[in-house]
Order: C-alpha cells, then sequence, then structure tokens
C-alpha cells in the first residue's frame, strides 16, 4: 500500500515538475501550469508564511479599521456619497448574517462619533498615520509574496496611501452609482422588458456584484506590490481570488446559520470571533490571489523546491559589475535610465537580489538612486572615470562585513594570509586602474539589440 502511494506521488512529481514548461504545447501546457500552482500553492500554506501574513493583517486591521473609515467618512461627506458606506461595509460582513449587520451598526457608530473637525493637528496626523501604517502593514505583505524586499520612499508611501484612502472611496462609490443610474435609465428598463435582453439583464444584475469585487482584486494587485504587475497577472489573481471569497463567504454563512455551537462557547465574544474569522479567510484569500498573480507573470520562478534567494560570492560579484556596466553604458550613450524592474527583465531574475545588489552599490557610493514616476532609476554617482573595477569587487566582497564581525577578528593564519594577499595583488595586476569609462565605451550591439525590446521609464 505505502509502496503504490509512493510510485504514484513519484509519478505525479514526474508528470508536473520533469518538463520544461517551455516546452510544452497547448492543452497539457495548461494543464501542467495549473497543477504546479496548485501544488505550490498548498506547499505555501502549509509553510506557515502566507498565514503569519494574513494574521498579522488582521490584527491590524482591527486597529486602523475605524480611523481608515473616519477618514473616507470626511471625504465622502464632502461629495454627498457618505451614507454608501454603511451598505457597502455590510456586503462585506453579509456572510456573518445577522451577526454582520450589528458589527457593522457598532463600526458606524464608531466612526460617526470620531469628529476629524475637533480632532486637533497633533488628533489629525495621529488619525493619518493609522490609516498609513495599516497600508504600509498590506504593501509589505504583498511585496513579501512578488519577493520584493523594499517599500516604497517616503514621499510615495504618503502620496499613494493618501491617494487610495481619500481618492479610492470617491471612485468605488462614484461607479457603484454610475452602474445603478445606468440599470435604472428608461432604456434600460424598456430593454429589460423584450426578451432575451430582460433575461441577459437579469443575470447580468447578478453578476455585477462578483464582476466588481474580482476588478477590486485586480486593481489592488497592480496597485499595491512595490513592483510593476501585468495586468493580465493581475486580472488572472483578480477572477480566482474573487472567486474564492465569494464561495467562501457562501461557506461562512452556511456555518453560521447551521451551527450554534460557537455562541454556547464564545457567549458574548462570539460575533468577534467571527469577524476575527472572516477576515482572517478574507486577507489569506487576497494574499493567495496575489501568489497566483506572482506564478502566472514569472511562470519560471515555479520550481519544486522554492528556496529563498542567496547569491553565491561569485554571483554577487558578476551581478554588481554587470549592473555598474548597464548603468554606465546606459549614461554614456545616452539611454533611458535603469529602474529595477528593467534590470529584473533583462537579466532574467527577480526583483530582490538585484534591489540587494543596487543597494549594495549604492551605500558604497557607486550609484545614486533617483526618484521618477515609474519609479527609482539609479545613475552613477562619480565621474565614471574615477569608478575603478577593482574598487568595486573589493567593496562587494566586503559588503556583508561589520563591525561585530570583520577580517581583523579573526585569528591570523600566515599561510592563508599570503594566498589572500596573493590574490588582492593579482586583481591589482589584471585590473590596474581600470575604470567603468573603458568598460562602457564600446558600442554592444548585442546589448543594443536587448535593450529595444524592454520598457523604458
Amino acid at each position: 500500500m505505502v509502496t503504490g502511494v509512493s510510485n504514484l506521488l513519484a509519478r505525479f512529481n514526474a508528470f508536473v515538475w520533469d518538463d520544461d514548461m517551455r516546452e510544452l504545447r497547448g492543452a497539457h501546457r495548461y494543464l501542467v501550469f495549473i497543477l504546479r500552482v496548485i501544488h505550490l500553492l498548498i506547499k505555501e500554506l502549509m509553510g506557515g508564511q502566507l498565514n503569519l501574513r494574513a494574521m498579522s493583517l488582521v490584527y491590524t486591521t482591527l486597529l486602523s479599521i475605524v480611523p481608515l473609515l473616519a477618514v473616507s467618512f470626511s471625504v465622502l461627506k464632502g461629495f454627498g456619497v457618505h451614507n454608501r458606506i454603511e451598505p457597502l461595509l455590510y456586503n462585506l460582513l453579509e456572510p456573518l448574517g445577522p451577526n454582520g449587520v450589528e458589527i457593522t451598526d457598532r463600526i458606524i457608530g464608531f466612526v460617526e462619533n470620531v469628529k476629524v473637525g475637533v480632532l486637533g493637528s497633533i488628533g489629525v496626523v495621529l488619525l493619518i498615520y493609522t490609516v498609513v501604517a495599516l497600508l504600509q502593514k498590506i504593501e509589505s505583505a504583498f511585496n513579501f509574496v512578488w519577493q520584493i524586499d523594499n517599500l516604497r520612499s517616503l514621499s510615495q508611501r504618503v502620496s499613494n496611501y493618501l491617494s487610495v484612502t481619500l481618492v479610492g472611496p470617491v471612485l468605488i462609490f462614484s461607479a457603484v452609482g454610475f452602474t445603478a443610474k445606468v440599470l435604472n435609465t428608461e432604456t434600460a428598463l424598456q430593454l429589460a422588458m423584450i426578451e432575451p435582453f430582460g433575461t441577459l439583464m437579469l443575470y447580468g444584475s447578478k453578476l455585477v456584484p462578483y464582476i466588481l469585487v474580482c476588478l477590486a482584486f485586480t486593481v489592488i494587485y497592480i496597485v499595491i506590490p512595490n513592483t510593476r504587475v501585468q495586468f493580465g497577472a493581475a486580472l488572472v489573481g483578480g477572477v480566482i481570488a474573487g472567486v474564492i471569497w465569494k464561495f467562501t463567504g457562501w461557506g461562512v454563512a452556511a456555518f453560521i446559520t447551521s451551527s450554534s455551537k460557537y455562541a454556547a462557547i464564545y457567549s458574548s465574544f462570539a460575533i468577534l470571533i467571527l469577524l476575527l474569522i472572516w477576515m482572517y479567510l478574507s486577507w489569506l484569500i487576497l494574499l493567495v490571489g496575489s501568489q497566483i498573480a506572482y506564478f502566472v507573470q514569472h511562470p519560471k520562478y515555479m520550481t519544486l523546491h522554492r528556496e529563498a534567494i542567496v547569491l553565491s560570492n561569485r554571483m554577487r560579484e558578476q551581478l554588481a559589475l554587470q549592473v555598474m556596466f548597464l548603468v554606465g553604458y546606459s549614461y554614456y550613450h545616452d539611454k533611458p535610465a535603469w529602474t529595477l524592474e528593467r534590470f529584473s527583465d533583462y537579466l532574467d531574475l527577480p526583483g530582490e537580489p538585484v534591489h540587494r545588489t543596487l543597494s549594495l552599490l549604492v551605500d558604497a557610493g557607486y550609484l545614486i538612486e533617483i526618484e521618477n514616476e515609474e519609479g527609482p532609476v539609479y545613475l552613477p554617482m562619480h565621474d565614471m572615470e574615477r569608478i575603478r573595477l577593482a574598487d568595486v569587487l573589493t567593496d562587494v566582497r566586503a559588503s556583508r562585513e561589520t563591525r561585530a564581525l570583520n577580517l581583523q577578528q579573526l585569528t591570523s593564519v600566515a599561510a592563508v594570509e599570503d594566498i589572500m594577499s596573493t590574490l588582492s595583488v593579482a586583481q591589482n595586476e589584471v585590473l590596474g586602474e581600470r575604470s567603468l569609462k573603458s568598460l562602457v565605451q564600446p558600442v554592444d550591439e548585442g546589448l543594443e539589440t536587448a535593450l529595444q525590446g524592454l520598457s523604458a521609464p
């Protein structure tokens, strides 16, 4: 029995993972892709990282939901649509049944008690800080899924987060209001009386909530991560997450309706426990959808044994030199500056190791990071004749040394010291005073061709 199960698992793994997906065609390719996504999602969930991120977001949401809604409420009040917050919030908590109505009423009561105008400057700052902290936590969770270890700059965070908080609700309610008005126009009502338009509009109106949820998830996947997410990948993740979210809502509602034991166990805390469970499931589904979008955009990073990306010393040195070459070449030949996304596309690497290398070179004083509409771009810090390739290699090798751990603390061994000294001398003899400028002056035809296919900032 055990042997049979082992053989079956071995055959399954061989079918899913042995072939190079780039060589597969047709239905076989799609089937392998779907099985790989399902397999990796199960591993991610069993690994616990997505669960921990979702739990963390539940805690942060509980602390920030009232300030977030208070800020949005104040903005919407100016547009005269603040009364629509309650039905939207109820729709989000609909799976909780009557408990959802009670929770909605309590939250709205808290929000109405928050008088932004009488909080004072310090109170308003703290209110906005709480909202920004929530959005920063959300960005961090999505960046983890996309293997991005850096948040947006402080200025970008403040502007983007406030835009989401202040402008987002207005756009959402405007879209919902516009949809409702279109469906209630005289023309629409007349069409509804004509078949098959009446039936199509009936089913279409039932599909509208699902479509809006999927579109909302898609926008979240595009806007939140600190990287460029393709619309197609975000749409796939948004549709799948939206459908799962709706079906999960039905399951939660059915559980609450069919079981009354939770109330006997938790008593008056039952409503809070149910809210926590639903918030956890919602955040987990959102993160799972983002993970799917990541796999759709980067299928080459789907491997059976996904590990943290750690560059060897050899790769760190070569990657640093290649990054310096690309930055210097574009600067010298008047080409568009490089962003993290362009580096990642050209080098065929995830954003995380590339960003670590860029940060290393910025901290060492070889590159400068300049804010751009499309994100930070990178330029040489100094005249390229002053940037010695030997110095770059030396600083890359010493990049992980700290005050607490460096070469001076090691017990000296004469034979090893001789070898290291010989290697250092050999490096200087080979590279000499060769600068970055000497490396980038010749026109690289292969690079010129590759650059034509990359998006410029």
